[in-house]
């Protein structure tokens, strides 16, 4: 597997696989790399003939006090991991490579319907950096098909969003969560956790289970149930941001007769900030 670090070299194989008539997949990621990412580059290699892995922690979804010091790089190990998962290429840039201007007073890309609830409410500017970079990546790269996961679920409908309000030429596919065998969803951060907390980690997931039954047994009133969530978290030591049920096409706040829905929060435990989200097909 090639690696490159410079804009122009990647643009160049770019250029040979096209005139090979070659079908380019992309999956963007932040490294430390766990088998969630995986399932990503193994999901574009069904779809594409040729996968681009990036590995690149963006400085501008982060806000000043949150953890881009010190969130987890492991290039070489990344590395192995992509090329043994099928990926052709690794694009690993330097902040430099993709902010030439800054990362200050650069352009920025913007979805203003979706970046300030949820997620954004809590982390102001974090979806600027990530339509931002995505963008950068997008156009770099002139792949057909880019593949996300669905654990940053509200992240991947601001890249669906800005995907079709500039009429960008690719298809976004999101793949399902990949969990441990306790229900935790993979994340890098959980290597942030304690083993105390990494025991106590999977009650958030089943806290969404339990809130999906009750939406399943017919209960609608949907902030009190949010709220029983939210009550749920604190009393198992966690402290929550927000538990909210949304329509999962657009995240708007659900009517009386739903259809699908999705669960999402966001709570910390010690240090650690998790994040999860629960699909629910509302029966008729």
């Amino acid at each position: 597997m090639e690696v490159v670090q410079q804009i122009a070299a990647l643009r160049r194989q770019v250029a040979d696989w096209r005139r090979q008539d070659l079908r380019i997949g992309l999956v963007p990621t932040m490294g430390s790399l766990h088998a969630g990412h995986l399932s990503l580059v193994r999901r574009a290699c069904a779809e594409a003939d040729r996968v681009i892995a990036t590995v690149f922690v963006n400085p501008t979804q982060f806000g000043p006090h949150e953890d881009y010091a010190r969130y987890p790089r492991s290039l070489e190990r990344d590395r192995e991991l992509l090329a043994g998962a099928g990926a052709a290429l690794l694009f690993a840039p330097e902040v430099a490579e993709m902010y030439p201007g800054g990362t200050v007073d650069g352009t920025r890309v913007e979805v203003p319907e979706l970046s300030g609830i949820l997620e954004g409410q809590f982390r102001p500017g974090h979806f600027a950096g990530v339509a931002t970079v995505v963008t950068k990546l997008f156009n770099i790269a002139q792949a057909e098909v880019a593949v996300f996961g669905e654990k940053d679920f509200q992240q991947l409908a601001v890249i669906r969003c800005l995907v079709r309000d500039l009429c960008l030429p690719l298809r976004i596919i999101g793949a399902p969560i990949v969990r441990d065998a306790d229900g935790l969803a993979l994340s890098s951060r959980n290597a942030y956790l304690s083993p105390a907390e990494r025991t106590r980690a999977p009650v958030l997931q089943r806290t969404l289970q339990a809130t999906r039954a009750r939406i399943l047994a017919g209960e609608r009133g949907w902030t009190g149930v949010e709220q029983q969530a939210f009550a749920a978290l604190t009393a198992s030591g966690f402290v929550p941001d927000y538990v909210a049920i949304r329509a999962a096409g657009d995240l708007t706040p659900p009517g009386p007769d739903p259809d699908e829905l999705v669960i999402l929060a966001a709570a910390r435990l010690g240090t650690t900030r998790l994040i999860d989200n629960l699909r629910v097909s509302v029966p008729r």
